[in-house]
């Protein structure tokens, strides 16, 4: 049962490779995504923990990877982004991005429907669009009706998440991002471990514990694949200082 979930024991990362969320898992949610503020302490910390796991550490994301690596700046380390349908190795070697030409003229429909209503955000990504309604809550059954309508036109598919909808290709998804990884020889043998918050993170959980690994929940209990859970960003840093062995700054 969700509601009886135990955070992560100290030790789950002996072995593991480690793919984290990042909006809502490393830093706090915000009303828009550029209004993110990324603590100080994330970059070293993400250091110390490549360094403790042998590299085998990734960001898997719904942002573009552009935007990871604004936020974040130079890290070396794995990333998938626009969930799943991006995928950077370590190396910086590139996997081909899963585009679709039919996104552009939805990408017109999309941008000129939030013009309309003050709140409504679009997040541009290279294969995807998202439209983000926390600032406009009671226009989700208007944004629903018009991604449903543009899926069925042009055979793209709605991937829901926390006040916001995205419309991108069918077939990648997180949990793909985490099992292409896997199959990268440094972390062959090892077992996954996936931290997010997300709905869109269920994929990666079912994935994790398919590879013999497991999910950890951020945030409030619910129906989930993940075997642990955390209460909330604030308790993910500090369980994974005290798995990396260092403090937080």
């Amino acid at each position: 049962m969700a509601d009886i979930l135990r955070p992560p024991p100290s030790d789950l990362l002996d072995g593991a490779a480690l793919f984290l969320d990042f909006d809502g898992t490393l830093v706090e949610l915000a009303e828009a995504p550029d209004a993110i503020r990324v603590p100080g302490h994330l970059r070293p910390l993400l250091t110390r923990l490549s360094d403790r796991l042998g590299g085998c550490v990734a960001i898997v994301s719904g942002r573009a990877i552009a935007d990871l690596d604004r936020h974040l700046g130079p890290v070396t380390l794995a990333m998938s982004g626009s969930h799943g349908l991006e995928l950077r190795f370590a190396d910086g070697r590139l996997a081909p991005l899963a585009a679709s030409g039919a996104l552009n003229a939805a990408r017109g429909e999309i941008r000129r429907f939030a013009e309309e209503t003050p709140g409504l955000l679009v997040e541009e990504k290279p294969a995807s669009i998202a439209l983000h309604f926390r600032g406009a809550p009671d226009r989700a059954p208007q944004a629903r009706a018009l991604f449903e309508a543009l899926a069925r036109r042009t055979g793209l598919s709605v991937q829901p998440g926390k006040m916001v909808l995205e419309l991108r290709p069918a077939g990648a998804n997180k949990g793909d991002a985490l099992a292409t990884l896997m199959g990268e020889p440094a972390f062959a043998g090892k077992r996954p471990v996936f931290v997010g918050d997300d709905l869109t993170d269920e994929h990666a959980f079912a994935a994790a514990a398919e590879l013999g690994g497991a999910g950890i929940l951020v945030g409030p209990a619910r129906a989930t694949a993940a075997r642990w859970r955390l209460d909330d960003v604030a308790a993910v840093a500090a369980w994974l200082s005290n798995a990396s062995g260092g403090l937080i700054a």
